[in-house]
């Protein structure tokens, strides 16, 4: 009986230490096999910071930190890119919503990717609170994977969604199949994969975007983590990027 009991005594730490073990969190910034990481939570290598940016685009504890107040002079500067240009991959990257910034008119989307429409023809628009960032792909804001508030839920890509000169199948594509998004201030994890002009986009675990057409997406091109909104006369636009990222991985796809 005492034997018996020691080995049960035995067998619950290690049980406790397997859980523990399983619950700590992976190290900061270190990629997993096959990839390497875009960002080594020190410094901006791996990245062009225009010299101009103020210092909005920083670095607090191994993680990126924007404010969305970039001075850099040239709108598409205000973005942070990539230096080198990226054809076929698998992305991986955390981001979290630091906290939204107003209220802004969101429209409902619908799953064919069309915006709901009241009895007179008109979109209907709720005022919800809102931030709003992104990742572009292959050098391109019309393929920007968005991160944001609205209903919908992070991971579509707006520019293909909204272009109507698009067939039916290519809008409703890039509209995510559900909201994997986790509540403002937590983080999130994207896994992001380009193969030709084929997009899939799993959000915390969730496949929100398969296999996506993107008809005329240059074949490679820079990524950029998206500047957007900013501040006038003291206050925030509804719908501006204070966003943070970490665990920036890429493996590059033959």
């Amino acid at each position: 009986r005492s034997l018996t009991m020691k080995t049960c005594s035995i067998l619950f730490i290690l049980a406790c230490g397997l859980a523990v073990s399983e619950a700590a969190p992976k190290k900061l910034n270190q990629p997993p096999s096959g990839f390497h990481a875009l960002f080594n939570g020190k410094d901006f290598t791996n990245w062009r910071l225009d010299p101009l940016d103020g210092g909005h685009w920083k670095i607090i504890d191994g993680v990126i930190d924007y404010d969305a107040q970039s001075e850099a002079p040239d709108r598409n500067n205000k973005n942070l890119w990539t230096s080198e240009e990226y054809g076929d991959f698998e992305l991986l990257i955390d981001w979290r919503i630091k906290r939204t910034t107003g209220l802004y008119d969101m429209p409902i989307v619908l799953p064919d990717g069309s915006e709901k429409l009241d009895e007179d023809g008109k979109m209907i628009k709720i005022p919800t609170a809102n931030a709003d960032s992104g990742i572009f792909l292959r050098g391109a804001s019309k393929s920007q994977i968005n991160i944001w508030c609205w209903p919908i839920g992070s991971g579509e890509v707006y520019g293909y969604r909204r272009d109507k000169k698009m067939s039916p199948e290519v809008r409703a594509g890039v509209t995510p199949k559900e909201k994997a998004d986790k509540p403002v201030g937590e983080w999130n994890t994207f896994i992001i994969t380009m193969k030709g002009d084929r997009l899939t986009v799993v959000l915390n675990g969730k496949t929100v975007i398969e296999n996506a057409r993107l008809p005329g997406i240059p074949a490679t091109g820079r990524l950029a983590l998206q500047h957007h909104g900013g501040m006038k006369d003291g206050v925030y636009s509804p719908a501006s990027s204070l966003m943070q990222f970490r665990n920036i991985f890429i493996r590059e796809l033959q």
